[in-house]
């Protein structure tokens, strides 16, 4: 029974050294920036692998054409897609260190 213990042990300590790793993945990665765009390049979203949204650029001629509404709602879309970049792409970082393996909590 001793020996099962000295397993499980073993299981938390790389358990916990991975988690360590994986969170000094997410630190490193966490400034870098993906942008995403909306309606034809008129909306452009940056925002950092963090999920920090880092920069919003409209065209001034489609605000004026079409108006703030429409405008706010393609930020909307452009902020999302490239959330869900971002969000893959942190997703990548931490499969390099975990070898793909899912773990709860992290």
């Amino acid at each position: 029974m001793g020996n099962f213990s000295g397993g499980m042990n073993e299981l938390l300590r790389q358990a916990a050294r991975m988690q360590r790793k994986v969170e000094q993945v997410k630190k490193e990665c966490g400034d870098k920036e993906v942008s995403a765009t909306a309606v034809g390049d008129k909306v452009r979203a940056t925002v950092t692998y963090s999920c920090k949204v880092s920069r919003i650029e409209v065209d001034p001629g489609f605000l004026e054409s079409e108006g703030l509404e429409l405008t706010l709602d393609s930020v909307c879309a452009a902020i999302n897609a490239a959330l869900e970049t971002a969000q893959k792409g942190m997703d990548a970082e931490v499969a390099k260190v975990t070898g793909g393996a899912k773990i709860p909590g992290l």
